[in-house]
């Protein structure tokens, strides 16, 4: 799962639903151990727009933790590396896609420039 998938699951968007939908359909969710530090970013975004205060802020990190991403794995630099140099994608979504081929499973994203580039291993939030 990338962290837009968090995202969209956490934060009320037009894409909530089918993160929703994918949550109880694949409840199992992993993620390289950078989601922390980019769904932080994220939260910070909404704090210094006034979307939400720090308590608020400080619980969806609570609830992203224990309820959405149970599994962070760290995955090889080279690795991340190889696919960013290969793809053109940067380093930070090479993460995902490395994770997701660590674990042999799909990576579930929006991110339109992943599903282009790693067509056998991106599946769209959307088609999940």
């Amino acid at each position: 799962m990338d962290t837009n998938v968090v995202a969209y699951l956490l934060l009320p968007g037009p894409f909530s639903e089918p993160a929703e939908a994918l949550l109880l359909d694949r409840p199992d969710w992993a993620a390289p151990t950078l989601w922390r530090s980019e769904w932080r970013n994220v939260l910070c975004g909404y704090l210094r727009r006034g979307d939400l205060n720090l308590e608020q802020a400080i619980a969806l990190q609570h609830q992203a933790e224990a309820l959405v991403i149970r599994h962070s794995i760290d995955v090889p630099s080279a690795a991340v590396l190889q696919l960013a140099a290969s793809s053109g994608c940067s380093a930070y979504d090479c993460e995902f896609v490395a994770a997701a081929q660590q674990l042999g499973v799909p990576l579930i994203t929006a991110d339109r420039a992943i599903l282009a580039a790693f067509p056998d291993l991106a599946v769209s939030l959307n088609g999940a």
